[in-house]
């Protein structure tokens, strides 16, 4: 990989959010993590010189969609494909503004190490069609990756967590050390699993953003106090979900959240 990032004389931009890994030990077990590959198709973001990419197309995909807005890396594409002409497609442009439900057929898996920058929005936007993948399994900064497994009465449990934890099940798998990636980034990065619920909780996702970002934007206060900004009338609304008005959004369950987003859908 080496050789492939000096023969295209390829440094990471910061304003792309690219911190290439290069480890083949650390690749392996990252793909490995998704599961098996058979007959699936498979969507990368943010391939950079390739080091992740050649790992999926060593199982027997369906195929492979790679998604690159560096004209650089997809330079490097390009030649890989020549070798894959059947299981590699290169989609040159933003991820955030390309549409995955597009590419190829179910079962869809998702493996990326993500370009920082754009990492929870892209997880916002899969979120809204889970449904029609099987699997993530992405590299986020450890924060962000703490923030979406996080429990309730911890500091870490917030909108992320409940956002994603009501419709899938999340695992950090491991932890990759800065000194794995190139350049080396000044944090840990760790592997997230995220798979779609068999059974998600009933609950309009609209109405879920709206309680939740209230509720945390005033973490430290009252749910009665918190949730002004969206209800004229919390107490009624907290009654009607039968939380107790006294208790704070990081005590709340998943579950009590996703009721209180459904007295909040019909108040």
């Amino acid at each position: 990989m080496k050789e492939v990032i000096n023969a295209h004389g390829l440094r990471a931009k910061r304003s792309l959010g690219q911190n290439f890994l290069l480890d083949p030990s650390i690749l392996s077990h990252i793909v490995k993590a998704a599961g098996s590959l058979e007959s699936r198709t498979v969507i990368e973001v943010g391939p950079g010189p390739g080091g992740l990419t050649r790992h999926i197309l060593d199982h027997p995909i369906d195929h492979l969609y790679v998604i690159e807005m560096d004209s650089r890396c997809i330079e490097i594409m390009e030649e890989l494909r020549e070798h894959y002409p059947k299981q590699l497609s290169i989609i040159a442009g933003d991820a955030l503004k390309v549409d995955c439900l597009q590419l190829g057929k179910p079962p869809r898996k998702v493996i990326s190490n993500l370009p920082y920058n754009v990492s929870v929005p892209l997880l916002f936007q899969w979120l809204e069609h889970i449904k029609d993948f099987e699997s993530l399994t992405l590299l986020f900064q450890k924060e962000v990756a703490k923030r979406i497994t996080a429990q309730p009465r911890t500091s870490d449990y917030g909108k992320l967590s409940i956002m994603t934890q009501w419709c899938c099940d999340v695992s950090m798998v491991f932890d990759i050390p800065p000194g794995a990636f190139l350049p080396a980034p000044k944090v840990t990065s760790t592997l997230v699993n995220i798979r779609p619920k068999s059974s998600p909780l009933n609950v309009d996702p609209k109405a879920l953003q709206a309680v939740t970002q209230a509720g945390f934007n005033q973490r430290r206060k009252m749910l009665r106090a918190s949730l002004k900004s969206v209800v004229s009338d919390p107490l009624s609304l907290l009654e009607k979900a039968r939380i107790d008005p006294t208790r704070r959004a990081e005590e709340l369950s998943v579950e009590e959240f996703c009721d209180m987003a459904n007295a909040f859908s019909t108040f």
